[in-house]
């Protein structure tokens, strides 16, 4: 019996990386969703990289566009869902913007007239082509757009909270039009959640679009911290979950931890199915979970240069489509028996400001104080600093005790807190 929550995979193909765009082979197309299919999951996000897509503003190309339906045909026809990143963008330490907002042409992503003209044309586009495909879940707008926004980016297309609100209502109203009820969001990588300067806030993931998604990579300083069998590292994934919901309207707002992954070295292979099994079942035993989609499907061919290391083995299945331990890890928890995570009734106080967000941070005492409950037993979840005394907010949400980061005292070595 298939699980309630939702099981797939970031689609990268394995001829050809994304740039099979450019030599669009539908075979093998087939082959890779045939080996995705085989191990049991529900659905695949997928990349159309946008300077192909859309190589001029006035120009999207048809037969990309074709192209682009085929494959989530092709995934129909193996029983795949498929979700579509829109804005790529930025994937695997590439950026992939098009030439009309670069260099000599150098627009602002978030800001500029003529670009937002054209990222809602393209957008609206993709999803108008795919709004009677039954098996279309929805737009998503970009893969980690956030990173353009602000550093560490080399260049990055500096807006404002307001500027950057307005672009991602803009930009999901277009996905709307174009295909009307479906499940169109955003997603950031952790930035959001935990950089003070970031214009992407926790509050626009937490209410913008159909669902809220959150991306874990421990690579982000847990793993480093706490190595990778802590409880830190394990549970990063659950946490960024209860993390976004402290800042929902809705008490139970679906999350979509739409990217997560075993990355080595932190991760070496031979661990990597471990530490998949724990990662899952932490994050299953969060409420109101919407789905868990791994990346990614296929490692990357070493044929292809200059890729960090840990891209060539983040795949469920080699570059030849043969499943690793870890796809049989994901097929197993997507056979299980669908269940109810138990309401999570402590609540750690996490900050509204966001320019605080880096206390909840690896290494901030709010993250700190959040492992130290779980490690103690306990099954926490957030609430704003502004709401942790508003009942009716904490009723709504199963919450009934609230703590503060300070009051969650060190666990003593070789023992349990009286």
């Amino acid at each position: 019996m298939p699980s309630a929550v939702r099981f797939g995979v970031n689609y990268t193909p394995s001829e050809g990386w994304f740039h099979h765009w450019l030599d669009f082979d539908l075979d093998s197309v087939r082959a890779d969703l045939d080996s995705i299919a085989a191990i049991g999951l529900d659905h695949i996000r997928v990349f159309p990289l946008w300077p192909y897509f859309q190589p001029n503003r006035t120009l999207i190309r048809p037969r990309a566009v074709e192209q682009l339906v085929r494959l989530v045909d092709a995934a129909a026809e193996r029983g795949l869902d498929v979700n579509v990143d829109g804005l790529q963008g930025h994937l695997s330490s590439f950026d992939y913007l098009p030439a009309w907002t670069r260099t000599w042409h150098r627009r602002n992503l978030f800001t500029d007239p003529d670009v937002l003209d054209g990222q809602a044309t393209y957008l609206r586009t993709l999803a108008a082509a795919l709004a009677d495909r039954p098996n279309f879940l929805g737009m998503t707008l970009g893969n980690e757009v956030n990173q353009f926004s602000a550093g560490p980016h080399p260049d990055p297309d500096r807006a404002g909270e307001d500027e950057i609100d307005r672009w991602l209502t803009r930009m999901l109203a277009a996905c709307e039009e174009g295909a009307p009820g479906r499940l169109h969001l955003h997603a950031e990588y952790d930035a959001t959640w935990y950089q003070d300067d970031q214009p992407f806030t926790p509050a626009q993931a937490a209410r913008r679009g159909a669902v809220t998604a959150v991306h874990s990579w421990v690579f982000n300083g847990t793993a480093q911290r706490h190595g990778r069998t802590s409880v830190p590292s394990e549970h990063h994934a659950a946490w960024l979950v209860e993390l976004s919901k402290a800042w929902s309207d809705e008490p139970h707002r679906p999350v979509w931890l739409q990217e997560v992954g075993a990355p080595a070295p932190l991760v070496p292979p031979e661990h990597a199915a471990a530490f998949t099994a724990a990662t899952v079942a932490n994050a299953l035993d969060c409420p109101d979970l919407w789905g868990i989609t791994w990346w990614c499907s296929h490692d990357v061919s070493r044929e292809l240069a200059d890729f960090p290391e840990l891209e060539y083995g983040l795949g469920l299945l080699t570059n030849d489509r043969k499943p690793k331990d870890t796809a049989r890890v994901l097929e197993r928890a997507a056979q299980e028996a669908p269940r109810t995570p138990e309401p999570r009734t402590t609540a750690l106080v996490v900050p509204a400001d966001p320019g605080s967000r880096s206390l909840c941070a690896p290494g901030g005492p709010v993250f700190d104080a959040y492992f130290r409950l779980v490690a103690d037993g306990a099954r926490p979840t957030t609430v704003l600093d502004v709401r942790a005394a508003d009942q009716e907010h904490l009723t709504a949400r199963g919450i009934t005790e609230v703590v503060a980061p300070d009051q969650v005292l060190p666990t003593p070595q070789g023992g349990t807190r009286s």
